[in-house]
């Protein structure tokens, strides 16, 4: 998996040889997010000669993420290299227009969409595709977000060959913290976890961290001692300390945008948009792509995934047009 890219704010007008926004507010597409699978469905689409928007708020989920990595071609680029690269060659495309806005409000009117934005701006369109990531939802440590995609990080395929070998934690407890521990194992054999209480493991599972010399701390984290972004202490609710190079995390989330479920998409037991094989919703029209559809998060993921949702969308059009 690659480590989530960042789309930091970019002005419109920097963009504005590439947009050919015009007044109109028909669109035969609206790609609700603007990072890798929005920007890849929008190239498919535009390749095609389909009428897109882009709408997109500059905020993706991990902002913090200094480099991306396991993506072929692309691998130790920034985040926002890869980002402006994407998005200055998806613009190019004459048929591909772009506000930096946030869609706030969106509904169905007969066979169409109505989306509207924070700016008050209205479109409207025959298809839509949600690329809207997903929002991490930050536990109450001092310093956790701080170091969140820089030191305290999701994914062992994103950033672990970057930490292998380092004095490392997973604060994860139970089935989570099982499924990650001999994946870390793999890239350093001085590691712990952080089970923040009581372990919930079964004898089995204690058996084999215990084989491995897996450390399990039952202790409540207050803070997260750091230096810009770079963890150096784990401090505990007994006051004690243990130090750490860097430390692995499973936290929970929610969907970036609620228009989806406001429109109808129905989402599965974990929070995710459930789409089917070709990223169709469960509505009719509706499509959803990248982080808010899957749990694999990474940009090589979300590249694919929108991309053969633009794919998709265009065969419908074509079918309904001929």
């Amino acid at each position: 998996m690659t480590a989530l890219a960042i789309t930091l704010p970019i002005s419109i007008t920097s963009f504005n040889k590439y947009t050919h926004m015009n007044t109109s507010k028909n669109f035969e597409v609206i790609i609700i997010g603007g990072s890798y699978s929005g920007l890849s469905a929008a190239m498919a689409l535009g390749r095609s000669l389909r009428k897109v928007l882009i709408i997109d708020s500059s905020l993706p989920c991990n902002r913090q993420t200094p480099q991306s990595h396991n993506f072929i071609t692309q691998d130790g680029a920034t985040p926002i290299e890869i980002s402006q690269k994407a998005k200055s060659q998806t613009l190019k495309y004459d048929t591909i227009s772009f506000i930096e806005d946030t869609a706030v409000k969106g509904k169905k009117i007969n066979d169409t969409f109505q989306i509207i934005t924070a700016s008050g701006k209205e479109f409207i369109t025959k298809k839509l595709i949600f690329a809207t990531g997903i929002k991490d939802i930050m536990p109450a440590i001092k310093g956790f977000s701080d170091c969140w995609g820089i030191s305290v990080v999701h994914c062992p395929y994103c950033h672990g060959y970057e930490i292998k070998n380092k004095k490392t934690g997973i604060i994860a407890n139970g089935d989570t913290a099982f499924h990650l521990a001999p994946l870390v194992k793999n890239l350093t054999s001085n590691l712990s976890i952080l089970t923040r209480g009581k372990a919930e493991f079964n004898t089995e599972q204690i058996a084999k961290l215990n084989k491995n010399k897996i450390k399990i701390i039952e202790k409540e984290i207050t803070e997260i001692e750091h230096e810009n972004g770079h963890i150096k202490n784990v401090i505990f609710k007994d006051n004690s300390k243990e130090s750490f190079e860097a430390t692995y995390a499973s936290v929970p989330f929610k969907q970036h945008s609620d228009i989806p479920k406001l429109l109808g998409c129905e989402l599965d037991e974990q929070g995710y948009i459930q789409v089917d094989m070709t990223y169709k919703t469960t509505i009719e029209g509706v499509y959803a792509c990248g982080d808010n559809c899957s749990k694999i998060r990474s940009v090589s993921n979300a590249v694919a995934s929108g991309n053969m949702a633009g794919a998709i969308i265009n065969m419908e059009l074509t079918k309904e047009q001929f």
